[in-house]
C-alpha cells in the first residue's frame, strides 16, 4: 500500500465530519444520546476516551420537539443563581416558550462525561430552533455530511403521530360543524 492512499486513509478515520440530526417529533432523551455518540467520536474505530475525535452535530426544528405523558408540565428544570433565595424552577414548557432550544442543550449536556472535554464537545453542538439556519445554505458544499435517520418504529413516536392525526381528524370535524 503506498503512502499516499494511507495518509488519505488516515485522513478521513481522524477527519470531522457533520451530522444533521432533525428533532422534529423526537423526544429530547433521544436526540441527546445520538448527538453525544457523535460529539465524543464514540462511533469511530479510533476512539479512545483521552482523544479529541468527535463530530460537528446540527441539530434542527428543536421548536417542535415532544415529550411524552405529561411531562410538559411535570418536568422541571432548576437552576441556582448563587446568592441566597436564588433557586429557580422552571417547567418544560415555560423553559422550551422562553428558549426553544435550551431543553435539547440541556439534555445533550447532561448526557456528555463530566470533564475537561465537556465544554469543547459542546462547541461543536449547532442547535437551531427552525429548519432554517446560518448552516444550512452551506450544508451541500460540507464534506462528509450525513443525515441521521429518524426511527419511525419507535411507540412513542408512532404514538405521537396517531394523536396528531387523531386531532387534526377532529380539528377538521369541528371546522367543518361550524
Amino acid at each position: 500500500m503506498s503512502s499516499f492512499t494511507r495518509s488519505a486513509q488516515q485522513w478521513a478515520t481522524f477527519a470531522r465530519s457533520w451530522f444533521v440530526i432533525d428533532a422534529r417529533m423526537q423526544p429530547p432523551g433521544k436526540i441527546a444520546t445520538m448527538c453525544s455518540v457523535r460529539l465524543q467520536g464514540k462511533h469511530k474505530p479510533i476512539y479512545h476516551a483521552l482523544s479529541d475525535c468527535g463530530d460537528h452535530v446540527v441539530v434542527i426544528n428543536t421548536k417542535h420537539i415532544a415529550f411524552s405523558g405529561n411531562k410538559w408540565e411535570q418536568k422541571v428544570y432548576s437552576s441556582h443563581t448563587g446568592y441566597p433565595g436564588g433557586f429557580k424552577q422552571v417547567t418544560a414548557a415555560q423553559l422550551h416558550q422562553k428558549d426553544p432550544k435550551a431543553i435539547v442543550k440541556l439534555a445533550v449536556y447532561g448526557m456528555l462525561p463530566k470533564n475537561l472535554h465537556r465544554r469543547t464537545m459542546m462547541q461543536r453542538l449547532h442547535i437551531f430552533a427552525d429548519d432554517v439556519s446560518p448552516v444550512s445554505p452551506y450544508l451541500s458544499e460540507l464534506t462528509g455530511l450525513q443525515m441521521l435517520p429518524r426511527q419511525l418504529n419507535h411507540p412513542g413516536l408512532l404514538r405521537t403521530i396517531r394523536k396528531r392525526a387523531h386531532y387534526e381528524k377532529r380539528r377538521t370535524d369541528i371546522i367543518l360543524k361550524m
